[in-house]
């Protein structure tokens, strides 16, 4: 749901371009190259600052690379596989942009409707009430819409009620919330941006007007959603489910706890401490549940869609998927990068794609659009420790020196 320091991303996809590219033997297999990524990453892993993760390389044929390394349960010593899911924070909004296209194509809405079109309440900048907030606003985070301090206290419930004892030894953070105060995302939503809501505040409102000012907002994609579920008459994960997930036969993916096998599930941690599981209530925000095997089909199809080959979505719809949606005005002077529908474009790096981070997730799902290959990188750890945060990137700098290898 958190978005992550793209500086960082940036300087490090700058570090790690055309390494080693032109010293590879052209005798190399697809075999020993994997082989070697494998041994790489394990040298990583065996540092012990993460406990489990999982990475795929990926281009429009489908998965090039793909492995799990470490644990998903520490005290079992229960292998991370490609297989193992958990929820991937906010590349998730990558789902709902998919899914508000085809929407759109379904004559469901448009993407610059006002959003009051399609909500069963009433939402509006108090600041600014003559000018309505549209679809299109929250896509490119110009709405308007604050991810307030409220809104992040009351965002994630636990998904099991905990004893105190299991309390003590576990890293539980201030702001999760128990799991009878799980509420479903209409209800949230309107208790926060309803002016009749129980928690309806003006702060969660920017003092500009809606379309001039690019911020990020978790809850302005949580409302693209609802508006779906609105429009199509069905919830959200329903409507995800059938016209994303089973048609690119992510069969492990879902956004509830009892939409998958809570088994292959891994537990998160804070170091070597274990996060309670959790959901956000605005789940679509942040919330899927996958692992890199459904990651790799996800990510293979839009580089198909942007190269005018997908099968989720009709050619035009992919192109504006990809379409830059700020103006000038709503970037920083002389910026290069910009937004599609919920995908970021770091043109001056070359990359498409999203990041994600929530309490014990730290994700990575990016492509080029030269080359039209990218990377997916998941973890099951969240650190404070600067050689944690290190053993990440290295990680991600070690699939981009490869990646051109296979």
């Amino acid at each position: 749901m958190k978005q992550i320091f793209i500086v960082i991303l940036a300087l490090l996809i700058i570090s790690c371009q055309g390494q080693n590219a032109s010293t590879i033997s052209v005798t190399e297999t697809k075999e020993q190259v994997t082989d070697s990524l494998t041994s790489e990453l394990n040298k990583i892993y065996n540092k012990g600052y993460i406990n489990g993760f999982s990475a795929a390389i990926v281009d429009k044929s489908g998965t090039l690379y793909n492995k799990g390394f470490g644990h998903a349960d520490v005290e079992t010593k229960k292998p991370y596989t490609q297989h193992t899911i958990q929820n991937v924070a906010s590349i998730s909004k990558v789902v709902v942009g998919l899914a508000l296209l085809k929407a759109q194509e379904m004559e469901l809405l448009n993407l610059d409707d006002p959003v009051n079109q399609h909500l069963p309440f009433t939402v509006s900048n108090p600041n600014y009430p003559e000018i309505p907030i549209t679809i299109r606003q929250l896509v490119s985070h110009t709405s308007s819409i604050n991810d307030t301090d409220f809104y992040w206290s009351k965002c994630y419930v636990m998904i099991d009620s905990l004893s105190s004892d299991e309390k003590e030894f576990m890293a539980v953070p201030d702001n999760f919330n128990p799991k009878e105060e799980w509420l479903p995302l209409s209800e949230f939503l309107e208790k926060l941006l309803s002016e009749n809501g129980e928690w309806y505040s003006t702060d969660i409102f920017a003092n500009r007007k809606p379309n001039s000012v690019n911020q990020y907002s978790n809850i302005g994609a949580a409302l693209c959603a609802l508006i779906i579920e609105s429009a199509s008459n069905t919830p959200f994960n329903e409507f995800s489910k059938q016209h994303i997930f089973e048609p690119l036969g992510m069969d492990a993916s879902g956004w509830l706890f009892n939409e998958i096998e809570r088994l292959n599930f891994t537990k998160l941690y804070h170091d070597k401490i274990e996060i309670p599981h959790y959901i956000g209530l605005t789940y679509p925000d942040g919330h899927l549940i996958t692992s890199t095997n459904d990651l790799a089909l996800l990510l293979a199809e839009i580089i198909k869609g942007f190269d005018g080959d997908g099968k989720l979505l009709t050619v035009p719809s992919y192109k504006e998927f990809y379409r830059s949606q700020l103006t000038k005005e709503q970037v920083e002077k002389g910026d290069e990068d910009n937004l599609g529908i919920f995908i970021e474009k770091l043109t001056s790096h070359k990359v498409y794609g999203h990041s994600g981070q929530d309490p014990g997730v730290f994700t990575l799902m990016f492509f080029d659009p030269d080359k039209k290959i990218g990377r997916i990188l998941i973890k099951n750890t969240e650190s404070e420790k600067d050689e944690a945060f290190q053993a990440y990137w290295d990680i991600w700098s070690k699939m981009q020196e490869f990646q051109d290898r296979l």
